[in-house]
């Protein structure tokens, strides 16, 4: 029997010298030491030994037990300090080490260009005001002055979903509504996206961007438009940018200009950017026809008011020199990280 013991002690150690795992460790526990378990088999066995002997091999099976159970758990105690040092140079952190460079998204060109252009307009004190994009015939173009039989309908091929409602094509339905909502004094912009049926190509989309702008009160006139926009136009191009404003045409302005400004590619001199002229086109602009403020139950005798429509694809390619209005709808991200540094 002591030669047994012997031999089991001799297999237990050579075993835990071999054995990595918790899992392994366990098992050999309860192979060992369990209620069947080779230990728990040898004091079965005592039964069998003479009497005087049974004191004996208990004792030594008791050491051999005690013994044991120390080795176990000397071998748990060595697996958790391994794993918690494997853990720890795992979460090591060198202080030292240069820090990653985490890439930073910036803003869409259009929405840049959009933010200055708002922050222009707020400092002026004007209110920015939104309205749906799925609008009525009668807030796109009735109350615009612009009846059902108006030619300035044929310059404007609208996306229409039923036979009054439409995709908008301008954002100045949303003057008509606020000038119905609101009394004068108004001062607005509405920036948006607004829809017209032209084929795609380097200056067109059928999906672009407004930034329409509104101011009626007494007393106001073709100064103070002009110089509201000659200030917009020093913010955004430079104050050396040169303004000039032409006579036009529009159903809900009267009169009508055009406003050009000179080119900054070329200093007004001509080139291919401005196609030899000079000058480059970036809004239209008017007196709000006397028939719109009426229709909105403002009375033209009292009060008068000046509107614009800021083209925003037209003023971001030219602000930044984008010879292709399709390059702000691509999504192309090696475009549009030139902005975002």
């Amino acid at each position: 029997m002591k030669e047994k013991l012997e031999q089991l002690r001799a297999e237990v150690l050579e075993r835990l010298e071999g054995i990595k795992d918790k899992k392994e460790l366990d098992e050999l526990k309860i192979k060992i030491m369990g209620k069947k378990g080779q230990l728990t088999e040898i004091l079965r066995g005592m039964g069998s030994l003479p009497a005087e002997e049974r004191p004996k091999v208990g004792q030594l099976v008791n050491q051999l037990r005690q013994e044991l159970e120390e080795r176990f758990e000397k071998a748990e105690a060595v697996m958790e300090e391994n794993l918690k040092k494997a853990r720890f140079a795992l979460e090591t952190v060198d202080v030292t080490m240069p820090g990653k460079k985490k890439r930073v998204g910036g803003l869409h060109p259009l929405n840049s260009v959009l933010e200055s252009i708002i922050d222009i307009f707020v400092s002026m004190g004007f209110d920015v005001v939104d309205g749906p994009e799925v609008e009525t015939d009668y807030y796109n173009f009735e109350a615009l002055n612009v009846p059902s039989d108006h030619p300035a309908r044929d310059t404007q091929d609208t996306f229409y979903l039923t036979e009054k409602f439409l995709l908008r094509t301008q954002t100045s339905a949303a003057q008509i509504r606020t000038m119905e909502k609101r009394k004068p004094p108004i001062r607005i912009i509405s920036p948006g996206r607004v829809y017209r049926a032209d084929e795609v190509d380097a200056t067109h989309s059928p999906v672009f961007h407004q930034v329409e702008g509104l101011v009626v009160d007494k007393g106001i006139t073709m100064c103070d438009l002009k110089g509201v926009l000659e200030q917009f136009a020093h913010e955004i191009y430079g104050p050396e940018t040169k303004v000039r404003f032409r006579p036009s045409f529009f159903p809900f302005t009267e009169p009508s200009v055009e406003v050009d400004v000179t080119c900054g590619e070329c200093g007004g001199k001509g080139c291919r950017v401005c196609k030899g002229a000079g000058w480059i086109e970036i809004l239209g602009a008017g007196m709000v026809h006397p028939n719109v403020l009426s229709v909105c139950g403002i009375d033209p005798e009292i009060y008068t008011g000046f509107a614009f429509g800021i083209g925003l694809d037209r003023l971001t390619t030219t602000r930044h020199k984008i010879s292709d209005i399709r390059l702000l709808f691509e999504n192309d991200l090696r475009f549009l990280e030139q902005f975002s540094r």
